[in-house]
């Protein structure tokens, strides 16, 4: 069965049918840029147009990075202001003309890479981190979600931690690998003081190159392994939450 699954990132929105039997996509997926400023109206047009590009008339699911509760987005760090308290569901949903399931980008793709990739069968305390524009979460237990934990958002350094260690800020900053995996290193081991997991599965575009910053990093003693489904997770899961029953 193919079903829709549509990533809003901080710098593009991407989007494919999504073949849930093998967990991949079925076609390859659309992207355009995120507009800027990052307001409801012009993502969703964008979302639309990643939809309309393939033709498609089915459930959707979409993913938004931020806090997501019951189809309201409750956060915006990288993203307009006016997503703050939001009926997401029912705007892109009235904008597509068709059914729509809204859920935090991270915990989508941690849902996908906890079936089909890196954490598949894994028990115990999982996070999957996903680096790009900023930093974001999903915390397993014994294959369980706990939403909308947006760790990025810990203090690291006086500031908020993916404004010091997410991908944007090593293109940015223009750090080296090296110096980067330090950063990324001190994040690691701050989430690790507080929660002990036993696996880091590390996510986003930047997986694509996690043996040119993995091997530096030491001294984190849960194990930790690139996102298998790399930066195709966050529409993999979003298509896995459009095809799940409602609550």
């Amino acid at each position: 069965m193919n079903v829709f699954g549509v990533d809003i990132g901080g710098s593009g929105i991407k989007g494919a049918p999504v073949n849930l039997e093998r967990g991949d996509l079925a076609e390859p997926r659309h992207k355009v840029l995120t507009p800027h400023p990052a307001t409801p109206d012009d993502v969703a047009g964008c979302v639309q147009e990643v939809v309309s590009h393939f033709g498609w008339s089915g459930p959707v699911g979409i993913t938004f990075p931020g806090v997501v509760t019951r189809g309201m987005t409750r956060t915006a760090a990288n993203v307009d202001k006016g997503w703050i308290d939001l009926d997401a569901r029912a705007l892109l949903g009235e904008r597509l003309g068709l059914p729509v399931t809204v859920l935090n980008d991270a915990d989508a793709a941690g849902v996908a890479e906890m079936t089909f990739g890196a954490g598949a069968g894994r028990k115990g305390t999982v996070f999957l981190l996903t680096f790009g524009t900023g930093i974001g979460s999903a915390l397993f237990i014994d294959g369980r979600l706990v939403p909308n934990t947006e760790l990025g958002h810990l203090e690291l350094n006086g500031h908020d931690a993916e404004k010091h260690a997410s991908t944007k800020a090593k293109e940015d900053e223009d750090l080296s690998w090296q110096h980067w995996a330090q950063r990324v290193q001190k994040y690691l081991a701050h989430v690790e003081m507080l929660f002990s997991p036993e696996l880091f599965i590390i996510g986003g575009g930047v997986s694509r190159k996690a043996e040119k910053f993995l091997p530096l990093i030491e001294g984190v003693r849960a194990e930790i392994v690139p996102a298998q489904l790399q930066n195709n997770a966050g529409i993999v899961g979003a298509a896995m939450a459009a095809a799940a029953p409602a609550p």
